[in-house]
């Protein structure tokens, strides 16, 4: 008789890696009839490179031509815009502007314009002074010309994925978080993976591991077809008051190394800009520098002036998973039946249903055959951005825990009551906006400790 343990552990894609490309490979194969795994090391979700981002929805007017980035990014767009209604994902529709503050920059405008319209961003077009100000108003005068890209949006980084594996999960796929895959072997169409909690059989691996998917790739094959360059990104945000100042994402005029820095509109009320672009070897930890930080303020109060009289909400650093070279890095083995979708950068919350379509195909190519399911359970997340009514602005919510974000207890009780509730008090944030605001946590952890007894690890902890 067959092991009932070993059959649980069996199936037919393990993907490895629980940040939103990750997410949204389980979602799309889950959705199409196999049987799914996600394997994540950290105790959450987001717990690596994805929690930390611009949250920019990106059309691809700038990405490279014919590249790989390009057809991903804009298949999840579409996907994105099809499928936010009833998964319950918001969109904050600002267009965006690359402007040129300086001649040097005004030159290659009309290059910028001419790539997006080669990739098939037909609205985007070339404005002058004039729009620019009747449109943003408190922009500093210096700005002298821009490329207006009307389809560049705000969404919530961290609902989308939550999303995404929701509803896998929701439709039979399984989470293993702090489970990190420490080898594994490929023998009679199959992979044995070696785990931190125990054997996994998979008969395909599909690595999303972001910031380890190089180590991971020569785990399992003996060699890596990339190398990971972390590339940290610092951020600072503005207080709720700066979002009456800007309407538009403000975009730089990009160079070799960089997309440089942004001025956004955020989805839960603020402002930030960032990221900066800073290389360095450890994969962990991203710190954040005064000296670099008040660079970024003086950065954003050059753009928009009034920016001088609010005061910072919060910094926060974040790490890219950017490679040796510029393009994402893909590696397909049919031999071993291993998928690796690596250099995920910046785009990769635009891209990320896109390249779930991708995996999908190549997996088909390697031989996965699945069936569609017939009616997929859809599973909306609540709310958590400032674009649709918020769980405050109803009866019954029971106390309010977190005034600086208005976050109630129901939130927060039901946040543990989900398909994938969250395993650490960063999940809790990404999912309730607990602890994020003014305070940071000050006035409102002791009560947050309580309510999550039990539920985290580690636990926090609870005043007596």
């Amino acid at each position: 008789m067959a092991d009932p343990a070993a059959k649980c552990n069996s199936y037919d894609v393990a993907v490895i890696g629980g940040g939103v490309v990750g997410c949204a490979v389980a979602r799309r194969l889950t959705l199409d009839g196999a049987r799914v795994v996600l394997v994540e090391k950290g105790g959450d979700i987001l717990s690596g490179a994805s929690k930390a981002n611009s949250a920019l929805l990106h059309t691809g007017f700038d990405a490279p031509r014919g590249s790989l980035e390009l057809a991903c990014m804009q298949q999840g767009y579409a996907e994105y815009l099809a499928i936010r209604a009833e998964l319950n994902l918001p969109l904050l529709e600002t267009g965006g502007m690359v402007i040129a503050w300086t001649q040097e920059q005004q030159a290659k405008l009309p290059s910028i314009l001419a790539q997006a319209h080669v990739n098939g961003v037909a609205d985007a077009r070339l404005i002058d002074a004039d729009a620019i100000h009747a449109r943003e108003p408190a922009l500093d005068r210096r700005a002298l010309s821009a490329v207006l890209v009307p389809g560049e949006h705000v969404i919530d980084p961290w609902s989308a994925p939550l999303a995404y594996l929701t509803q896998a999960v929701a439709n039979g796929a399984d989470f293993r978080r702090r489970t990190e895959v420490i080898g594994g072997r490929f023998a009679n169409g199959a992979w044995s993976l070696d785990t931190t909690t125990g054997p996994i059989a998979a008969r395909y691996v599909v690595n999303c591991a972001g910031l380890f998917g190089d180590r991971l790739e020569a785990a399992l094959l003996g060699d890596a077809s990339f190398t990971i360059k972390p590339r940290k990104g610092q951020f600072l945000v503005f207080d709720k008051m700066a979002a009456r100042m800007l309407r538009t994402i403000i975009l730089p005029v990009p160079t070799e190394r960089t997309k440089g820095v942004v001025l956004a509109r955020t989805a839960f009320g603020n402002v930030l800009v960032g990221p900066t672009a800073e290389e360095q070897d450890d994969r962990e930890h991203a710190t954040v520098e005064q000296d670099t930080l008040e660079g970024l303020r003086q950065a954003a109060i050059a753009m928009v002036p009034a920016l001088a009289d609010v005061q910072v909400n919060a910094v926060y650093a974040g790490l890219r998973p950017a490679s040796e070279q510029k393009h994402y890095r893909t590696r397909r083995d049919d031999e071993r039946n291993f998928l690796s979708l690596g250099g995920i950068r910046s785009t990769g919350l635009t891209a990320a249903l896109g390249l779930a379509q991708y995996a999908r195909g190549q997996l088909a190519q390697m031989g996965l055959d699945a069936v569609p399911l017939a009616a997929p359970a859809i599973t909306p997340v609540p709310n958590i951005s400032e674009m649709a009514p918020r769980d405050w602005q109803a009866d019954g919510h029971g106390a309010m825990v977190c005034h600086c974000e208005l976050v109630t207890e129901r939130e927060i009780v039901a946040a543990f009551a989900t398909p994938v509730p969250p395993g650490e008090l960063g999940g809790l944030k990404r999912r309730t906006r607990a602890c994020m605001g003014r305070c940071q946590g000050f006035y409102c952890s002791a009560q947050v400790a309580r309510l999550s007894e039990g539920h985290l690890t580690p636990a926090m902890a609870v005043a007596s």
